[in-house]
This record gives C-alpha cells, structure tokens and sequence, in this order.
C-alpha cells in the first residue's frame, strides 16, 4: 500500500491560526444575537435597568474577546511554522 505524499493533518500552528480567524470572524455575529435577546423578554420579567445592564454587560464581554482574540492572533502570525506557541 502506497503512503500518502503529503500529511493528512495540518500543522497544529496553522489549526490554531485558523479557528482563531474563525472565532474572531463569528463574533459580530455573537454579538448581534446577544444584543437581539432582550427583545425575547417579557414585558414584566425584567425593568428598563436589567436590559441596560444586560446590554452593557455584553458589549464589554465582546470587546475583552474582540482584543484576547487579536492579541492571540497578532501572536500566531508571529510565529514560525516550527515554533512553539507562546
């Protein structure tokens, strides 16, 4: 049986690299659906304040993901292909 010529796996640098841009590419859409939620709430389930602390609460989450994700992906281009992660 003939081996395959070129590996079946990508290299663990270039995986990571890629399901980085992945995640940073489905935040928006995260985010969007997140901030769509409060209108699926009842009227007298949570006030006015509830929602503005949801709201508030979530953009500041998307933001901390938005830079974890950019400082993690701002390092993996850095890298080498044969270099460890940091």
């Amino acid at each position: 049986m003939a081996r395959p010529s070129a590996p079946v796996f990508l290299a663990r640098n270039t995986y990571r690299r890629r399901r980085l841009a992945d995640a940073a590419r489905i935040l928006p859409v995260l985010g969007a659906v997140l901030f769509m939620l409060p209108l699926l709430w009842r009227e007298g389930e949570a006030g006015t304040a509830a929602g503005l602390i949801y709201i508030f609460t979530i953009w500041t989450l998307l933001i901390v993901l938005a830079r974890v994700l950019s400082h993690r992906l701002g390092a993996a281009e850095d890298e080498g292909p044969g270099e460890a992660p940091r």
